[in-house]
């Protein structure tokens, strides 16, 4: 099978990071619908949605549904997008356990996201925290444009360091480090994560990227062999961020299964995974970014991973 080593989770990150941009809305029977045949597949965990306001970011409208549809065994996989304590009460009341606390390393960015500066994200989270803890769940500590900021340009590493390292942010289980605009290369990924884990080792260290620029593969390597032990990806590479001019798809999670082989796919998981992607895009009106489900329908079919 070849794989790659160190390994790491798959995320799949389609019913939140990859709707947002998306112009159709998907009912929450259908979500649920790719939600268990994700899980159904072998994904071992899935972002399933956002308490962003739904007159902001429409797709992410029915999110408290979905959850309310799932089973306790399912939420146990599942993380929702959180910005704000409120955000985590509310979430949890509909039974979510695992909650992905985001906010900007750049303050521009966090203003046009969240509406707040970084320091008064940074101040509400002992209180995500704590409500956290009150329901028994778990958060993550999720910085985006960790690498650059569509406002502000580069991001220092001191900056996504330093939050890290705040003491309001320890109660976090893991830290997601975030290529939200898809403009970082592999050895500034190697970089930063190698930075995050070696200061932060108590805490399991995620990657969240984006292939705007074609790397969102090598990238999630890199961040693996750094220390990763989850990264992030949706179907067919679907996805951006509606507050982040420049951004695109995310890295595909079949490119990433593909790449790194990890003992639960197989070439009729990715089959299962071609056919749910190509129908979800296609329904979406959206295009199909994956290079693996692309050579996946190749005529060279002794090579066994084509269809």
């Amino acid at each position: 099978m070849f794989q790659f080593t160190p390994t790491a989770e798959l995320r799949d990150v389609t019913l939140r990071d990859g709707l947002q941009l998306t112009g159709k809305l998907l009912s929450t029977k259908r979500k649920l619908d790719v939600a268990r045949s994700l899980l159904a597949a072998g994904v071992p965990s899935l972002e399933i949605g956002s308490m962003a306001r739904g007159d902001l970011v429409p797709p992410m409208a029915n999110t408290l549904e979905v959850i309310a549809e799932l089973t306790d065994e399912e939420l146990e996989k599942c993380w929702v997008w959180v910005a704000t304590p409120r955000h985590i009460e509310k979430a949890a009341a509909a039974g979510a356990r695992n909650f992905q606390y985001c906010f900007s390393a750049s303050d521009s960015h966090n203003k046009a996201n969240i509406g707040r500066l970084t320091e008064d994200s940074l101040a509400a989270m002992p209180d995500a925290v704590e409500i956290t803890r009150s329901v028994y769940g778990q958060i993550q500590l999720c910085i985006a444009t960790s690498f650059t900021c569509p406002f502000e340009g580069q991001v220092p590493q001191e900056r996504v360091l330093d939050i890290a390292r705040d003491e309001r942010t320890h109660g976090a289980t893991d830290i997601v480090v975030c290529d939200t605009l898809g403009q970082a290369v592999p050895a500034q990924v190697s970089s930063l994560i190698t930075r995050v884990v070696d200061e932060t080792p108590q805490r399991r260290i995620v990657f969240h990227g984006h292939d705007t620029w074609g790397l969102g593969v090598a990238n999630t390597l890199a961040a693996i062999t750094a220390g990763a032990a989850m990264v992030d990806g949706s179907l067919g590479g679907l996805g951006g961020c509606p507050f982040a001019p420049g951004a695109s798809g995310n890295t595909s999670s079949e490119d990433i299964l593909f790449a790194t082989r990890p003992d639960w796919f197989q070439p009729d998981t990715l089959a299962t995974m071609v056919d749910l992607s190509e129908k979800l895009l296609a329904e979406l009106g959206e295009p199909m970014r994956s290079k693996t489900v692309q050579g996946a329908h190749s005529s060279a079919d002794k090579f066994e991973w084509v269809l």
